[in-house]
């Protein structure tokens, strides 16, 4: 197979993609998300399924751009939450976290991933993966104290699933690997054909 080029910085990205067993480079595609957002919404909001699988094209292009190779397999991911047609990324600080637990909390939303694969210049995949996630009830204490950790701060909607986050979440119907923020098994069936 042709070397792999992970575009992320996300140390859960790379430790699912060793688990799957390749052997990989990682390069951040330093990709200003708020541009290409701002590109979608020019019409009208972009739907958060749209808008992951844009960025995720974004950071493929642009890691595929930085690493000067056009011989290698390049995946990128891009993951939001939305809740009631409110688009939850990162938080941008504390209250920022707090505010979106609180808004997640004893009710359901959606995880979507976008997945893209490159394959020099051709572009193999690019999709969206969703999910269901349910919340129990949080009381403020109990978000405080999860925020104290850090754990939230590098997260879509302020949560790790396959974290300390895991607590929280009553149900989930859908890819529970779209939730962490990459879908192990439709990667799975991209690199096989690549092979």
């Amino acid at each position: 197979m042709k070397e792999i080029l992970l575009a992320s910085k996300s140390p859960r990205r790379a430790e699912l993609l060793a688990r799957m067993g390749y052997t990989f480079d990682i390069i951040d595609s330093c990709v200003d998300e708020s541009l290409i957002t701002a590109q979608l919404c020019k019409a009208a909001p972009p739907a958060p399924a749209e808008l992951v699988r844009a960025l995720a094209i974004a950071k493929a292009e642009r890691a595929a751009a930085l690493s000067g190779s056009s011989n290698r397999i390049v995946i990128a991911a891009d993951t939001v939450v939305d809740h009631n047609g409110h688009i939850l990324g990162k938080p941008r600080d504390s209250a920022d976290a707090k505010n979106m637990l609180l808004e997640l909390s004893g009710t359901k939303h959606f995880i979507y991933t976008g997945l893209c694969v490159r394959d020099g210049a051709k572009i193999i995949c690019a999709e969206t993966i969703s999910a269901a996630v349910w919340f129990r009830r949080l009381d403020e204490d109990e978000i405080d104290a999860y925020i104290a950790t850090g754990e939230p701060m590098d997260k879509a909607g302020a949560y790790g699933i396959q974290e300390r986050g895991a607590v929280f979440a009553e149900r989930i119907d859908g890819d529970f690997y779209a939730v962490v923020g990459l879908p192990v098994c439709k990667l799975s069936v991209i690199l096989r054909g690549l092979e």
